[in-house]
């Protein structure tokens, strides 16, 4: 049975030889369809009388649904598969960033203004006057994506290089959604103390630092420190990027079924790094009853085998008490309003959505694949997210973590509070009006250009 793809999913490019049958190409994307395959592009790249080349662009669920794309076209009489091309590779060809200049370099007198002799003026100017470093210098508007390597999407840890297409592509989000320059900084050490020291010794070059895929606990000790003994502001985005977005969501998924925060009891599974800053930061907004799921059930004080994170995480929620399995969590006393998942895939029966109260919420967030098939979930739940582009409400860190840099880097904020981050969330929620707001609407997309904008001005405070 062909699986089915979407037009975002994986990506090739097939170049084709044929007999010269312009008829051929109507096989090919006939071809393509019946193998669940989406044909987003046929080109002629030469013809003649003895032979036609196209290349076709289609999309598939996978790589392996991509192999079968190509062992149907190649079944087609008359039709050779030359070459296939993955269209995500080519684009990474060379990396996705680089370095411009922002003045001219055209002679001589360029030259001796932007390096010497001029820019040793620039040099003295500042050894005398620190403080202007932000101003006459990049410091002012970029920022580091720091990584180990050790937590990446959901790949795991696979280290510091593999980890460096990740940071290029946050880079490129902080200057398309920002204009935010972001240097991908990626570190040959797990080792929590040389972490902290090399960040803190390139921090002098930056007016931020995005932590970025760093496992849990390791990356809660990291932010902890580097925000005791920095001057600028560190954020760690699996955290607090995503508790941000989790909670402009949730304030209008409540809206949507006419619940609030303060009364709505809200299931966790995860105690990650984004679930305890999900927690934390609901918490802070007025949520008062909190259960958090993970591997050994539900979080209460006392249990045996927890972390120091888990146990700070159960002392801070649980008013009721409830032990047991993510099921029980979810349907004891009457049911929980909202289920937040930022877990492990397929843990979430859809059945058991049912034993929710009434209107429950469902955010499904892991990554590739989340908790629940959204689709299923919809047929029990009221509102509906993911982190999937090819479901409503996407649950996306890049509505977050470019307006929140812009703000702060425009402030010269020091630090990062709670209260900014909570201003972030309100403002993101805002951009959704009344008038827009259903179901399958409670966020807004990340190409909405008054995101990063209302972000930044809520965590400017202005």
């Amino acid at each position: 049975m062909p699986r089915n793809a979407t037009t975002s999913s994986y990506s090739i490019t097939m170049r084709l030889h044929t007999a010269p049958d312009h008829a051929v190409v109507g096989a090919v994307a006939t071809s393509i369809a019946e193998a669940g395959g989406i044909v987003t592009a046929i080109d002629v790249a030469e013809s003649s009388n003895t032979r036609l080349v196209l290349d076709v662009t289609c999309s598939a669920a996978d790589a392996d649904h991509a192999h079968e794309l190509e062992q149907a076209v190649d079944a087609i009489d008359g039709v050779e598969v030359y070459k296939v091309s993955d269209r995500t590779f080519l684009l990474h060809i060379g990396g996705k960033i680089e370095v411009a200049s922002k003045v001219p370099l055209r002679n001589r007198d360029d030259l001796s203004m932007a390096y010497t002799p001029g820019v040793g003026r620039v040099s003295m100017a500042l050894a005398e006057n620190p403080d202007d470093v932000s101003r006459l210098t990049i410091k002012g508007n970029s920022v580091a994506v720091v990584t180990d390597g050790s937590a990446v999407l959901g790949l795991g840890n696979i280290g510091p290089g593999a980890a460096l297409p990740v940071m290029e592509g946050k880079a490129a989000l902080f200057k398309r959604f920002a204009d935010i320059d972001a240097w991908p900084i990626c570190l040959a050490s797990q080792d929590t103390d040389e972490i902290v020291r090399a960040v803190e010794l390139i921090a002098p070059g930056f007016g931020g630092i995005n932590l970025e895929d760093i496992a849990a606990p390791r990356c809660f000790e990291i932010e902890r420190r580097l925000r005791e003994s920095l001057d600028i502001p560190v954020f760690h985005d699996d955290q607090h990027g995503t508790a941000i977005v989790v909670l402009a969501a949730l304030m209008n998924a409540l809206r949507v079924v006419g619940k609030d925060l303060e009364s709505a009891r809200v299931v966790v599974a995860g105690a990650g790094a984004a679930g305890t800053a999900i927690v934390t930061l609901l918490l802070a907004a007025g949520v008062t009853d909190v259960v958090v799921y993970d591997r050994v059930g539900c979080l209460v004080p006392g249990m045996k085998g927890l972390s120091p994170a888990q146990e700070e995480l159960a002392a801070a929620t649980n008013p009721r008490g409830i032990t047991g399995d993510l099921h029980d969590a979810l349907s004891a006393d009457g049911g929980a309003d909202v289920f937040v998942g930022v877990s492990a895939p397929g843990i979430l029966d859809p059945e058991w959505i049912k034993d929710m109260a009434t209107d429950p919420v469902v955010f499904a967030l892991a990554n590739p694949d989340p908790e629940v098939d959204p689709g299923e979930a919809g047929k029990y739940a009221a509102v509906v997210a993911s982190g999937r582009s090819d479901y409503p409400n996407q649950i996306n860190n890049v509505l977050a973590f470019p307006g929140v840099f812009r703000g702060l880097l425009d402030a010269r904020a020091s630090e990062i509070t709670v209260e900014m981050l909570l201003r972030a969330a309100q403002a993101i929620a805002g951009v959704v009006k009344d008038d827009e707001l259903n179901p399958s609407f409670i966020i807004p997309t990340v190409f909405h250009p008054d995101v990063p904008k209302a972000v930044a001005a809520a965590v400017r405070g202005s």
